[in-house]
C-alpha cells in the first residue's frame, strides 16, 4: 500500500457512496462516518436493522505506526462477534501482522478467543475484551451523530477540477468549509490525488467539512472490510 499522507491537524471524520440512511426492504439502514485523532484516521461503516445495530466495519491507518481492520456484528441488541487484523510497526523491530477474534455470549463475557501475533497465540486480557466493546459502542455513537449532522464518508479521484467519487459520479463543485495547510491546497490543486473526506453531496457538487486522506492518484478506494463470514 502507497503511503497516504493522513492530515492529523484536522480533527472529526468518513465512503463515498452514502451514510444517509437508506432502508431497504428487509429494513436495514446503512451509514458511515469516522474522525482524526492524531496519528489515526478511521473509516467507518455502519448498518442497523429495525433500528438496532446488525453490523459494522472500520478502516484505520496510524501513518508510520501501521493500520488495522476491524468487523463488529451484533445480535438482539447485543455485541457478539468481533475480529480485527492489521500491522503495527514498533521499531527497532520489524512490522508485525496480528489477528483478533473473539465472540461473545449474551451476557457480554467472552465465549471465545484468539489472538495471534507474528503466528503465535497469545491470551486477551480482560481489559483488553472490554476496551473492544467499548470501541464498537463509540464507533455506532460517532457514525449515528455524524449522520444527524448530515455528513458522509465521500471517497474519490481529483484531479483539480472534478471528483470522479468511487461509485462512478462526477462532481465540479467542491466547496471545502475548513481551511487547509498551503502544501494540501497546492497538492490538490496541481496533482491528480485520491482524497477521503467527510461531507455532504448535492447534485453537482460536494461540501467538503474535513479532508481525511490525500495519497496518489492511482490509490485505490479503500472498501468495507469482511473479516466476518455471513455478516
Amino acid at each position: 500500500m502507497k503511503k497516504t499522507l493522513l492530515l492529523s491537524i484536522l480533527t472529526v471524520a468518513l465512503i463515498g457512496c452514502s451514510s444517509t440512511p437508506t432502508p431497504s426492504i428487509n429494513q436495514y439502514s446503512q451509514f458511515t462516518g469516522g474522525q482524526t485523532l492524531g496519528d489515526a484516521t478511521s473509516l467507518y461503516w455502519y448498518t442497523e436493522r429495525l433500528t438496532q445495530p446488525y453490523s459494522a466495519a472500520e478502516y484505520v491507518n496510524m501513518n508510520d505506526y501501521g493500520w488495522y481492520k476491524s468487523n463488529y456484528r451484533w445480535s438482539g441488541g447485543e455485541l457478539r462477534e468481533f475480529v480485527r487484523e492489521g500491522l503495527q510497526n514498533d521499531p527497532p523491530n520489524q512490522p508485525v501482522e496480528y489477528r483478533i477474534h473473539v465472540r461473545f455470549n449474551k451476557g457480554g463475557e467472552a465465549i471465545y478467543q484468539q489472538y495471534r501475533r507474528n503466528g503465535k497465540v497469545l491470551p486477551i486480557k480482560r481489559a483488553q475484551l472490554e476496551n473492544y466493546q467499548r470501541e464498537a459502542t463509540l464507533l455506532t455513537e460517532r457514525v449515528k451523530e455524524q449522520d444527524s449532522d448530515g455528513l458522509e464518508l465521500i471517497q474519490g479521484h481529483w484531479d483539480g477540477k472534478t471528483l470522479e467519487t468511487c461509485n462512478g459520479i462526477a462532481l465540479q463543485n467542491i466547496k471545502f468549509e475548513q481551511t487547509l495547510p498551503d502544501f494540501v491546497v497546492q497538492r490538490l490543486a496541481a496533482v491528480e490525488s485520491y482524497v477521503a473526506f467527510l461531507g455532504s453531496t448535492r447534485l453537482t457538487g460536494a461540501r467538503v467539512e474535513q479532508l481525511l486522506m490525500l495519497s496518489e492518484g492511482d490509490a485505490d478506494c479503500i472498501e468495507r472490510p469482511n473479516l466476518i463470514a455471513n455478516e
